[in-house]
């Protein structure tokens, strides 16, 4: 019994083929950052409160 649900989840493992997969990865410097999200506070998008949350995050994140 044990065999044959092994066998079946090998079959179903690879059935699967031609999947296409894609990575992207977007490179943005603290500035850069900084001011999108300002542009967001300016445009009312986010609040003071989750710009000063998001800009400290910010600056904690790239401080490392």
């Amino acid at each position: 019994m044990i065999a044959c649900f092994a066998y079946c989840v090998y079959l179903v493992g690879c059935g699967g083929g031609g999947a296409d997969i894609k990575q992207t990865t977007t490179h943005s410097s603290l500035g850069q950052e900084l001011q999108d999200l300002d542009a967001a506070y300016q445009k009312k998008i986010i609040t003071e409160k989750e710009y000063n949350k998001a800009k400290e995050s910010l600056l904690k994140k790239y401080a490392k």
